[in-house]
């Protein structure tokens, strides 16, 4: 199994279509914790659930798999570093029980991760993307 991750920041709606479709994904899992605004551009949720529905794409919204305005806030103004947020960001997926969605993705057919960051090295999105590895023997990640 692949499980996808892919932010989309930096790219326009083609690009971040493309991306997709040619890696054979089947279903965007948005994690993000605010996806209304006006700053997400062609990624606002009902714009975005309705683009991907007409390539062949469903979409979900799961906030249990977004960090909490505190903790984002916290490293947003580097109150924590990074070690520290993914420590505490990980503690709020057990917190939350995260691990109940384990079937949910295995079942899933090419299934992608996404939030707003460009890259995934400082972004949720990659840590959701191990924890689930983690969870499903011989899952590997890529992120487009």
């Amino acid at each position: 199994m692949v499980i996808y991750t892919i932010g989309f920041s930096k790219k326009n709606l083609r690009e971040f279509v493309a991306r997709l479709k040619s890696a054979g994904v089947k279903k965007v899992i948005d994690i993000r914790l605010n996806n209304t605004s006006q700053l997400a551009g062609f990624a606002k949720k009902d714009d975005l659930a309705y683009v991907l529905g007409l390539v062949g794409i469903e979409y979900e919204h799961l906030t249990n798999l977004a960090p909490t305005q505190d903790l984002l806030g916290s490293y947003k103004k580097k109150a924590i570093s990074w070690p520290e947020y993914e420590k505490r960001f990980l503690n709020l997926l057990q917190e939350r029980e995260a691990s109940t969605y384990t079937d949910r993705i295995a079942e899933s057919d090419a299934v992608c991760f996404l939030c707003a960051e460009d890259k995934p090295n400082f972004c949720h999105r990659r840590l959701v993307a191990e924890y689930f590895a983690s969870l499903i023997p011989g899952t590997r990640i890529e992120h487009l």
